[in-house]
């Protein structure tokens, strides 16, 4: 199955589902009449369904762009996974900020967001529906099921290999969960379908389980094949370890307990698994990077088959405006939200004539700060995701609309750079002389040569900090970096408009997590709201 051509499938029409959460506006009862028991009768549907639960981070209903969408409650566009989590972590902080005051989106840059904030609501409820799907296919596919079936032979080494991609795209969705709203609703395939009130698991059980799960997932899904385009897009042992990475780096917050070694131990498994840099920065973001060998894991678009009004449609649309063209960009015109704080642009000297090749910033007819958040000429807009190939081959969509590029959820280089703040931390199993090697490896490649590598007195936590912003902006990371580095909230480091005053402010600490939304909160007593929210 290449994943990068997975058709808009209707899960909804094939398979039951129970919400995790307790929302009603999570409106996801089966429409149509085709049941679990008939779909798992025949194995050909297997690979259906699984695309699904791959689509469901890609996708937003059951007919593309929009139609018979998956959760209610909002606009469809706006219902997107990917959007909604990009927005989560980049919006909050010095990285993006939107010219758009749609109903409460101006909260998330402001930091003043409350447990209604509808935007955060549908980043919620899209966890859990894919929590939902993920749990159904995971309770169909056990050992006894599947020997009831008559599921033998390749088909069931098959079966057993699915099934691990969906309980570490679960693992995923839950990682979600728990790093944006903390202590969780908690299901598993091994709760009964039907109505009841799931319990709340705590922050640091929930990373317990999460380590438990994928270092018992592992060994099922497939071995790492960079460049094996047959299964692009598909969840292997690589995209696993990068995760449970990410989980060690961050485990200090979750739990209280720093995991720095586990970090780097995880962080090599992929180094050594066979991935490599690209040799040009700026290809990781056009409609042929599924070519690279340094993408792990990324949620696949095609501009034929899986489009939204969310996804990479948003992230390629959004930040065209004022004097760019759209046509440079493989669309048929800019939506004018995304630009940028002088915060991340002065992280780059000389940002506009930069010898770093990652200082994408389009400044003509911009201003550098930013006096209206509404207005896109404040703030230099960012031309980092286009529909458009290395070669300069414009996307599928005949439309304009939709691009076939895909978003890198993991990739090598922020492997490179978890090593090196691991080791940095105090993390055992490294080293020092690595870790310089590898961010000079980053750094090469941006300066095409050697002129902006740095020596080992220069490489510290902040500096890794700030490498990765330079590296990784704009791909869903800076909120959680800021909160490990202890700046998301505090005076330590302030941005434009944080706090919701233009120099800049601290903000309680309160808002390190998101408020778990009202109406979950309402519907189910089991439930505590985050503290320093109102509790109904």
């Amino acid at each position: 199955m290449n994943t990068r051509f997975i058709k808009n499938i209707v899960l909804a029409g094939l398979v039951s589902v129970t919400a995790a959460a307790c929302d009603q506006s999570l409106d996801i009862e089966p429409k149509y009449d085709v049941i679990a028991e008939n779909v798992y009768e025949d194995f050909s549907n297997y690979k259906q369904v699984l695309a699904k639960l791959y689509a469901g981070y890609a996708v937003t209903g059951q007919q593309g762009p929009a139609g018979r969408q998956d959760i209610g409650g909002i606009d469809e566009g706006f219902s997107s996974y990917l959007r909604q989590y990009w927005q989560a972590q980049e919006l909050t902080t010095d990285e993006a900020i939107i010219a758009w005051n749609d109903g409460n989106l101006r909260d998330l840059h402001e930091m003043d967001w409350t447990p209604a904030n509808e935007f955060l609501r549908a980043l919620y409820n899209r966890v859990y529906y894919q929590v939902s799907l993920t749990n159904e296919f995971i309770r169909e596919t056990t050992d006894a099921k599947l020997s009831s079936r008559g599921v033998t032979g390749a088909n069931l080494e098959q079966a057993k290999t699915f099934r691990a991609e969906a309980r570490f795209l679960r693992a995923l969705s839950y990682w979600h969960a728990m790093d944006l709203y903390g202590n969780v609703p908690f299901v598993t395939e091994q709760d009964e379908v039907g109505s009841f009130f799931p319990k709340q698991v705590a922050r640091a059980d929930l990373f317990a389980y999460l380590e438990s799960e994928l270092l018992d997932l592992q060994n099922n899904l497939m071995p790492p094949a960079p460049g094996n385009l047959a299964n692009y897009g598909r969840a292997n042992q690589a995209a696993a370890w990068t995760l449970l990475a990410k989980l060690y780096l961050n485990a200090e917050v979750y739990t209280g307990t720093p995991r720095y070694t586990d970090a780097i131990t995880y962080a090599k498994k992929v180094i050594d698994a066979g991935y490599a840099l690209e040799a040009d920065y700026d290809h990781l973001f056009l409609t042929d990077n599924f070519k690279s060998r340094e993408i792990i894991f990324p949620i696949t678009f095609d501009g034929i088959r899986t489009n939204s009004w969310g996804g990479m449609t948003f992230l390629v649309h959004a930040p065209v405006g004022g004097t760019m063209s759209p046509a440079e960009f493989g669309i048929n015109g800019g939506w004018g939200g995304l630009r940028t704080t002088s915060a991340f642009v002065n992280k780059f000297p000389n940002p506009t004539s930069s010898a770093d090749d990652r200082a994408n910033f389009y400044a003509s007819g911009q201003n550098l700060e930013i006096n209206d958040m509404f207005s896109f000429k404040d703030g230099y807009a960012i031309a980092k995701y286009r529909n458009v190939s290395s070669t300069g081959a414009v996307g599928s969509d005949p439309t304009g609309n939709h691009p076939d590029t895909d978003y890198p959820m993991f990739r090598l280089a922020d492997v490179y750079l978890m090593y090196a703040e691991a080791v940095l931390r105090g993390g055992t199993g490294g080293s020092v002389q690595q870790a310089l090697a590898y961010v000079n490896m980053l750094r090469t490649r941006a300066y095409n040569g050697t002129s902006g590598n740095v020596q080992q007195s220069e490489l510290t936590t902040d500096f890794i900090l700030e490498e990765r912003a330079r590296e990784l902006y704009w791909e869903g990371h800076r909120r959680t970096d800021l909160i490990r580095f202890n700046k998301f909230t505090t005076n330590a480091y302030l941005w434009p408009w944080k706090g919701g005053v233009k120099a800049g402010q601290a903000v309680a600490e309160t808002r390190r997590l998101f408020p778990l939304p009202t109406t979950d909160v309402t519907a189910n007593p089991n439930l505590d709201q985050n503290d320093g929210y109102p509790k109904k």
